[in-house]
């Protein structure tokens, strides 16, 4: 439990960190519009703090680390969360500079959908997790 504290705590100071950084970065830069960086803190504290902390709530109510596949699937999930964040990062920093890669643009978005993949592998396992854990815990209530 203490490692998804730690978790949650590092996405809550990354998210909210991401915030400051888009107000002051598109300041710095006069920038005037839309970009990807609007948006990155919602989903770091949504994806990453919240998701962790109902991990926590379900970890203490059904221990799903009991499940064979925990640990596969939270590092799965986390994967495809900061994948897709770091990709977020980066097409937002090039929307502010008006970085124009070309082809490349589609390499990037390419990433994104391959951290979204990995994002729902993590999430597919993390549902096999809480499932386990509630029909084990209502198994053990049955038997008493």
């Amino acid at each position: 439990m203490k490692k998804l504290v730690n978790i949650a705590f590092a996405y809550l100071f990354f998210g909210i960190g991401m915030g400051a950084f888009y107000r002051e970065f598109t300041k710095f830069n006069d920038f005037q519009g839309t970009t990807m960086l609007s948006i990155v803190h919602t989903h770091t504290i949504v994806l990453g703090f919240i998701f962790t902390i109902i991990l926590l709530i379900m970890e203490k109510n059904f221990t799903i680390s009991n499940y064979k596949h925990y640990k596969k699937g939270i590092i799965i999930y986390n994967i495809g969360v900061i994948s897709t964040i770091v990709i977020m990062v980066v097409r937002g920093v090039m929307q502010v500079l008006a970085i124009d890669l070309g082809g490349a643009t589609h390499a990037i978005s390419g990433m994104a959908g391959m951290g979204h993949i990995v994002l729902t592998i993590g999430l597919i396992f993390v549902f096999k997790m809480i499932k386990h854990g509630v029909i084990n815990n209502n198994n053990e209530h049955l038997n008493l």
